[in-house]
């Protein structure tokens, strides 16, 4: 079958799903992904930039870090350190509307609070959270009428199933039923419906679709999550994990789900596997669509995710500083014409997916990704030569500290500015269980060389990238090994 000059896009973005839901051997029930699966190629080692929404979003749209986008946190919140895109940044949606593409946007945005998926060229077919509105060049107080708005936990009262009692916070339950969570079955129909619109025209097209699913609260229909038995589901291997080698805002994060039995930790695991399997069904409602105009063998169609969910790992859920693999793995598929089905272990960023998509559309961009194009995956072949090692970019979520890592198949370091770094041998310790450097002078550990190894490769990084994490003043400059080991290679070029 003959490839289209430009081929039509379908991309569905779901919101903190790991990577490793999606596999073949996940206990995860998804029988549409399951069929995509025989027309597309699966990524199995897939990351993004950042352990939260907004920066690895804007990363997926520009090809970029978040240290050349300047979306470095979740720009809706009242102490957000950056509103939207720095000035000169574009996204691919803008070289293909110049391009001859009809862009469409179902769903979730959260890369600007200051501007619309309409300003980066989409016709926005249906919101599901309350997107973009400007804040004033200062920090605001509107989430102090949160306080006003919502219940709030008192001491004292008797804690329910899956609640998590905070003093003084609003109210959190960790999981329960909704038939329509978040909305997310209206942003798949107003797409599904669109594609059927669209049978017959004549111009390429890209629909967005992004649902809020499956982020916690992990509240979903009844008849997803009665198809998992309660007694088949098992806790990660490492969720007994102490931490006690590890920073303390790891433990302390923690130590925020230790009110949960372990009965309610391994029922939030089922009900976050419920929420997969909705999220399938909601993916299967466009294929359908696909399938029934006639448009499935004309359209490329992207699985992807925005970050994971530790899913209980280390005794942690949602997503944050704690800089484990479970946060970072994120869900790639995709399929349709001129792509050769399979599976591929290259490591993945979600940075390439900017220029892959304008490369499969025939579009030259006049402007250079961090990320590459991986379509010699795609034809079956492999590039000349591909990255062995991924790099992490956050400045935190909300609770701000600079924290950057490297990882291979084999090391794993983590340089955390709010507490001691860590490393761990991927190859030996998958799971991430010893920290090997914990103290005050990783410099002076049996791993020293490794260490400064993987220190070197993270400022050539930050360098290419334009990442300024390296202030030299003696309260600041805390990694054990400085950007100074670069001097004699930058001299160079």
């Amino acid at each position: 079958m003959a490839q289209m000059a430009q081929p039509n896009f379908l991309i569905f973005m779901t919101d903190h799903q790991r990577g490793d839901t999606i596999l073949r051997d996940s206990q995860v029930i998804t029988p549409n992904i399951d069929r995509f699966r025989q027309r597309a190629m699966t990524f199995t080692r897939a990351y993004c930039p950042a352990p939260h929404c907004c920066p690895s979003r804007a990363t997926f749209f520009t090809g970029l870090y978040p240290s050349e986008h300047g979306v470095w946190n979740n720009v809706g919140v009242s102490n957000t350190l950056s509103r939207g895109l720095y000035d000169g940044v574009r996204t691919f949606s803008e070289d293909l509307k110049e391009n001859g593409y009809d862009l469409y946007f179902s769903g979730k945005w959260h890369i600007s609070q200051v501007e619309s998926p309409a300003d980066r060229g989409f016709e926005i077919l249906r919101h599901n959270m309350d997107q973009y509105r400007t804040f004033p060049n200062r920090p605001e107080y509107s989430e102090w009428d949160f306080y006003n708005r919502q219940p709030i936990d008192t001491e004292g009262l008797p804690r329910r199933e899956g609640e998590i009692i905070r003093p003084g916070y609003t109210h959190y339950t960790q999981y329960g039923i909704d038939e329509d969570p978040f909305g997310d079955q209206e942003v798949a129909e107003a797409a599904a419906d669109k594609i059927r619109e669209l049978k017959g025209t004549d111009k390429p097209f890209l629909i967005f679709t992004g649902p809020l699913g499956p982020h916690d609260p992990y509240f979903v229909p009844r008849r997803f999550l009665e198809l998992y038995d309660p007694d088949s589901i098992r806790l990660p291997d490492n969720f007994d994990d102490p931490m006690e080698d590890k920073p303390v805002l790891y433990r302390r994060t923690q130590s925020r789900y230790d009110q949960l039995t372990r009965e309610e930790h391994r029922e939030s695991v089922r009900r976050f596997y419920a929420f997969c399997s909705y999220e399938d069904y909601l993916f299967g409602k466009l294929l359908d669509a696909l399938e029934e105009t006639g448009q499935l063998d004309s359209t490329i169609v992207i699985y992807c995710s925005d970050h994971g969910d530790y899913i209980g790992a280390h005794g942690l859920w949602a997503k944050g500083l704690p800089c484990f693999q479970e946060a970072y793995h994120v869900c790639s598929m995709i399929g349709g014409p001129g792509i050769q089905p399979g599976v591929c272990d290259a490591l993945l960023s979600l940075a390439d997916y900017a220029p892959t998509i304008l490369e499969l559309a025939g579009v030259r961009a006049d402007r250079s990704f961090t990320g590459r194009s991986f379509v010699p995956f795609l034809k079956g072949t492999k590039p000349d030569s591909w990255r062995t090692e991924c790099y992490t970019q956050t400045n935190g979520n909300e609770i701000y500290g600079i924290q950057r890592a490297v990882f291979d198949g084999k090391w794993k370091y983590v340089f955390n500015t709010f507490d001691y770094d860590e490393l761990y041998d991927l190859e030996n310790d998958p799971e991430e269980l010893h920290n090997l450097i914990y103290g005050p002078h990783p410099e002076r550990s049996p791993y020293a060389e490794i260490v400064r190894e993987m220190c070197r490769k993270l400022w050539r990084f930050a360098h290419d990238t334009h990442d300024n994490c390296v202030n030299p003043y003696i309260m600041t400059a805390l990694a054990p090994f400085g950007p100074g080991i670069l001097k004699d290679e930058l001299e160079r070029f």
